[in-house]
């Protein structure tokens, strides 16, 4: 409101200083009785001024300046969280931001504390047996960064050779896969948005390498408890290369399934890291809150 009335009175100061003097009523002609208002005279003054007068008054009310663009500490690196992120994980207590989970999708897993999860070298790594693990936390609307190596060694084919999957909100999984020189079904390879989209380029790097995933992810709205309003969107960027450029995710992950087919209301979710049977390491997460 305090902006709409300092633009009014902009408009009004703008506009005398640009309006012609009223005309004269020619001899014989009556004025015109009654005085307009003042939105009538207002328009009036608009009306009078040409059409490089309104452009340069419609681009000075667009200088804003409050509410001031908050101000945060960017990370030393890109990789690194800025002043205003959540760190998930910096190398050293899983069960600070984490806690074990049921592997799976849908019923809410049963949760117990990380012990089948090692940290080794300032990384997190599932050992054989493990279960996946999830945040304590629900998020909603969220930019997440996250660093992930798949064995040096590589052993096994396809879907067997670093497996492992983001799960956002407990729900859409950006997958984790070894995908160099490792052929599989194109929407199931590294960075795929499992199942719905493969990714625009395979910029996978090589076994036993550090590679990241920068998401940024917009929750659904919805209709109703079964309907979208406005579907979850994602951009994933991996390695530094854009692969998902705002897709619009069609439903939970399923695999066989139609995700449109179980798509059920809901709030904020947990982060999920997938134990798919494959020891895959995770270093330097974080997530800013959108």
């Amino acid at each position: 409101m305090k902006q709409f009335t300092l633009s009014i009175l902009m408009l009004f100061a703008f506009v005398i200083s640009f309006a012609q003097p009223p005309q004269q009523a020619a001899p014989g002609q009556e004025a015109m009785s009654g005085q307009p208002s003042a939105l009538t005279e207002l328009q009036n003054l608009w009306d009078s001024l040409s059409p490089r007068q309104k452009n340069t008054f419609l681009t000075e009310i667009k200088h804003i300046m409050e509410p001031e663009v908050t101000i945060i500490q960017p990370g030393t690196n890109n990789s690194d969280p800025p002043s205003d992120a959540i760190v998930l994980f910096d190398g050293t207590d899983i069960n600070k931001e984490w806690e074990e989970a049921e592997r799976g999708f849908g019923a809410e897993p049963s949760v117990k504390p990380v012990v089948t999860w090692i940290i080794k070298d300032g990384a997190m790594e599932s050992t054989q047996g493990s279960g996946s693990i999830k945040t304590k936390r629900s998020f909603e609307d969220f930019q997440l960064h996250i660093e992930w190596k798949t064995p040096l060694v590589a052993t096994g084919e396809g879907q067997g050779r670093g497996n492992s999957g983001v799960t956002i909100q407990g729900i859409y999984e950006v997958q984790i896969l070894d995908s160099y020189n490792n052929r599989t079904y194109r929407n199931g390879q590294a960075g795929a948005v499992y199942m719905q989209y493969a990714p625009l380029v395979n910029a996978s790097r090589k076994p036993g390498e550090w590679q990241t995933y920068d998401i940024f992810y917009t929750a659904p709205r919805f209709k109703d408890s079964t309907t979208y309003f406005t579907p979850p969107r994602i951009t994933v960027i991996h390695n530094g290369v854009l692969i998902q450029n705002n897709v619009s995710i069609q439903g939970p992950t399923v695999s066989p399934g139609i995700p449109q087919y179980i798509i059920t209301e809901h709030g904020p979710g947990p982060i999920s890291l997938q134990q798919h049977g494959n020891p895959v390491a995770f270093r330097n997460i974080w997530i800013r809150e959108l």
